[in-house]
């Protein structure tokens, strides 16, 4: 039996409560991306620095109770679940599907226009499952991936199609799924294909134009600073993909990107070495692309944990003293802070029980691996499981409670690896993951974490 995809767009009010009336646009400058008109979000997390912290207070613990449906959108044939985080600017709401994009009155939910393209055939991994995860918004434009790796820019007003450039070729297993960012005059993307053996990197486009600026590869070449922590063949298809937004410091001008596993995910045997920059996350210049520092998760992943969960940047005292922070919670398990200046671990602790690949991270930042973690032919079990101790999803922080929120999960796997060479149009994994059941009584929780200590407030 062949189901039908519905998706839609739900918004709700509080009763009574008077609605912002879409209105024309006026071009968006930076420093409206950059601190945020109250009751806007004009970028995927929300601000630059990724908290999804919003000052508004009309919906509290009083009146959620008066919460009720005020819209509905439908999105038709939308291949999964959808995954994008509206943005909204001068009361319009902007929301994607695969290599579709929307723009509604965000307070009625009519639609003012739609721009779509086909689908790309032939494609894998999570560009061929039809993720798209939102725009960015700048100017008198919204920038946007499509499935097959190019970046777009369409018009605010219209959706009329401004520029198209091509990231990359999707017949070497590139796509796009991430939302893109807006840092002054550039617009930076990064890429998919982090099962499926691509080299990744990140882009910096001209906002005006669509002209490359500057690219940031996260597999170095042979013979270049890092290429010597990967010794064997798999550096040819390393992966590192960059498919999960950044952040951005208007301050020092540093551009913050997480990047995914190497590959291929599960066999280790041609990478031996860290595998850089793999599960990192990265300081860049945002006018150059240059590396200022880099600091890596899980050196030489063996689990496809990534570390493409977002780099939050947090200015707040830290034991004391001021403290200009970097925060996330790994899908490795670990939930670190950062000196964002220098990539120095100030903190790092587990957040779930389930951690079995490292007893702790150490002084220099390494982990302190356990025994027995690392895949093998017939299978070892490790925690987490290959999804996470925690994922994708976004996280949050409150400047009000001190409180970090983040989704987390108990899980362990029986990881096995194999042989694979890398093709075309397939995946690259090098193993199998088979999830082992009921490892945890306590399952999936949202947690708040206090980032003084890394303990769980509730």
């Amino acid at each position: 039996m062949r189901l039908s995809t519905l998706i839609v767009i739900m918004a709700f009010a509080v009763a009574d409560a008077p609605a912002q009336e879409a209105k024309a646009n006026h071009p968006l400058r930076f420093t409206d991306v950059a601190r945020p008109r109250p009751g806007e979000w004009p970028t995927y997390h929300g601000n630059l620095s990724g908290n999804r912290f919003s000052p508004l207070d009309q919906i509290n613990a009083k009146t959620i109770q008066s919460l009720a449906p005020k819209w509905m959108f439908t999105i038709q044939g939308a291949p999964r679940a959808l995954q994008t985080t509206p943005v909204v600017v001068d009361g319009v709401m902007y929301v994607t599907s695969v290599n579709e994009a929307f723009a509604l009155d965000a307070a009625s939910g009519r639609q003012i226009w739609h721009y779509s393209r086909p689908r790309t055939q032939g494609l894998a991994g999570d560009a061929a499952s039809g993720i798209n995860r939102g725009v960015a918004a700048l100017g008198d434009r919204v920038f946007m991936v499509t499935d097959n790796a190019h970046l777009i820019a369409l018009h605010r007003d219209t959706g009329e199609l401004l520029w198209d450039v091509e990231m990359a070729d999707s017949r070497q297993n590139y796509g796009a799924t991430g939302a893109p960012l807006v840092v002054n005059d550039l617009v930076i993307s990064g890429v998919s294909g982090g099962d499926e053996g691509v080299r990744g990197f990140l882009d910096a486009y001209r906002a005006s134009t669509g002209e490359r600026v500057w690219r940031f590869w996260t597999v170095p070449a042979p013979g270049e600073h890092g290429s010597e922590t990967w010794i064997g063949r798999a550096i040819e298809h390393g992966c590192a993909a960059t498919w999960l937004t950044g952040t951005y410091d208007p301050e020092s001008r540093l551009l913050y990107w997480p990047t995914g596993n190497p590959c291929p995910d599960y066999n280790g045997d041609e990478r031996k070495g860290d595998n850089l920059y793999s599960s990192s996350v990265l300081a860049l210049d945002a006018d150059t692309g240059r590396l200022q520092w880099h600091y890596q998760f899980t050196p030489h992943d063996l689990h496809d944990w990534d570390a493409n969960q977002t780099p939050m940047l947090v200015d707040r005292r830290f034991h004391g003293e001021p403290g200009r922070l970097l925060v996330q919670g790994n899908r490795n398990g670990f939930f670190y802070v950062l000196d964002r200046q220098t990539g120095k671990v100030l903190l790092a602790e587990p957040f779930v029980t389930n951690v079995t690949w490292a007893s702790r991270i150490g002084g220099d930042g390494r982990p302190v691996l356990m025994t027995d973690i690392e895949p093998t032919r017939e299978g070892q079990r490790a925690c987490p499981a290959v999804a996470g101790a925690t994922n994708w999803p976004s996280t949050a922080f409150s400047p009000v409670t001190g409180f970090f929120y983040l989704f987390a999960e108990e899980s362990c796997a029986i990881y096995t690896k194999n042989d694979q060479q890398w093709e075309a149009g397939k995946s690259f994994y090098g193993g199998v993951p088979r999830r082992v059941p009921g490892t945890s009584a306590s399952g999936k929780a949202l947690k708040a974490l206090d980032i003084q200590t890394g303990k769980t407030a509730w």
